[in-house]
């Protein structure tokens, strides 16, 4: 039965893609770096060593906080190391410099503890992510006398990875990572949530927050109907915060929003990512992966029905268009209207929404020495 939801989003899937202004973008030409209108950014299609790829950017916040990136060669810092694909999500909160600075060096470490292992694993993704967050830890430490601010700044960081026929999906914060897989029983594509998410509006997120902070009766408080860890922060997990991560952050000259009463000896928040392995399926389609701006606004099974039923080129746009279309719903105006809306002011409409959409050639991810060209792209305008 074909619903009226499904209609809505894949029904333009058989008319010609339009950009910001109603032009015809369905040209299969373009930047290979990506391209920028207005405040979009996407990559409507490229080649991936496990098959292809479509990326898309909309920028809310007067500055992007979104980052993201598509790696796509070696794992490792040794040129016969194993072949993959790495994506990265990172949604920043309080500033970009976190997530910046993941998307600059999360790989790198992941390339780095991989060549030292010799073969990738749950632990080498895991030690990439709390190396990074030392990293950033220390910038903010060297800092702090003159950008004190850069404690408040942190980053959500959701990484999926494919490499010899395995599948790793980690995450810290609220980002999603869903996938679609073919139920050849029903003949549809069903949507599969591969992430764990670590939000304060989550119970068990806020019963893993009081088991770990016994000690502490407002490690989580309802503050305006809204659950936040000490009444400030929604996520549980980030890499950054560091005013959160190390008490010798928690006070002056930080802005007083961001303090609270009181010492602590432990992070209270983790840089720990929750991570998930499965060896990948031929009935395993496509990974959608994308910050939580596209996941307010579109369930899982309505994200994985458009991919399903569209072309490849552009699917990633299609899906940030399908929020931005429900966004203006919501706020009972015309998607046109919303269109109009200059960054800043728009945040108070939707947030920043990066998507990545991997498509999955079975053929492909089973040749385990297949050299394909290196890719490499950073969402949102970032160079090589």
């Amino acid at each position: 039965m074909v619903t009226s939801t499904w209609k809505r989003y894949v029904y333009p899937c058989w008319k010609p893609t339009l950009d910001n202004e109603g032009e015809n973008t369905s040209s299969r030409g373009g930047d290979p770096g990506g391209s920028v209108d207005g405040l979009w950014w996407y990559k409507d299609l490229g080649h991936h060593v496990n098959g292809e790829f479509s990326m898309a950017v909309i920028q809310a916040n007067n500055i992007l906080e979104d980052q993201s990136q598509l790696e796509s060669g070696s794992m490792s810092l040794i040129e016969a190391g194993p072949q993959g694909t790495f994506v990265g999500i990172y949604d920043g909160h309080a500033g970009a410099e976190a997530a910046r600075f993941i998307n600059g060096r999360l790989f790198e470490n992941v390339k780095k503890f991989t060549s030292e292992d010799q073969v990738m694993s749950a632990d080498v993704i895991s030690k990439a992510y709390l190396a990074t967050e030392e990293e950033f830890l220390s910038l903010v430490r060297n800092q702090w006398q003159t950008r004190p601010q850069i404690a408040s700044v942190g980053s959500c960081c959701l990484v999926g990875i494919i490499c010899s026929g395995m599948l790793y999906i980690a995450n810290a914060g609220d980002s999603r990572a869903v996938l679609g897989k073919r139920e050849r029983a029903l003949k549809e594509v069903k949507a599969v949530q591969l992430s764990s998410e670590h939000n304060a509006s989550l119970e068990s997120v806020r019963e893993e927050l009081r088991s770990l902070h016994p000690d502490d009766p407002n490690v989580v408080v309802l503050k305006h109907k809204v659950w936040r860890v000490k009444g400030i922060i929604q996520v549980s997990r980030s890499i950054g915060d560091a005013y959160l991560k190390r008490a010798e952050f928690n006070r002056e000259p930080l802005l007083p929003k961001f303090r609270f009463p009181g010492t602590f000896q432990k992070p209270i928040l983790l840089a720990e990512p929750s991570i998930f392995v499965q060896k990948l399926l031929p009935e395993d389609q496509f990974l959608i992966f994308a910050s939580d701006g596209l996941w307010e606004h579109l369930s899982n099974q309505e994200a994985v029905d458009i991919v399903s039923s569209c072309e490849h080129h552009g699917i990633a746009r299609k899906l940030v268009k399908a929020a931005l279309q429900e966004a203006a719903k919501k706020r009972e105006m015309r998607y046109a209207d919303l269109k109009r809306i200059d960054r800043g002011v728009r945040r108070h409409f939707h947030d920043d929404i990066t998507v990545i959409v991997l498509f999955l050639d079975s053929h492909l991810i089973s040749r385990s020495s297949f050299r394909a060209p290196v890719v490499s792209i950073k969402g949102g305008g970032g160079g090589p």
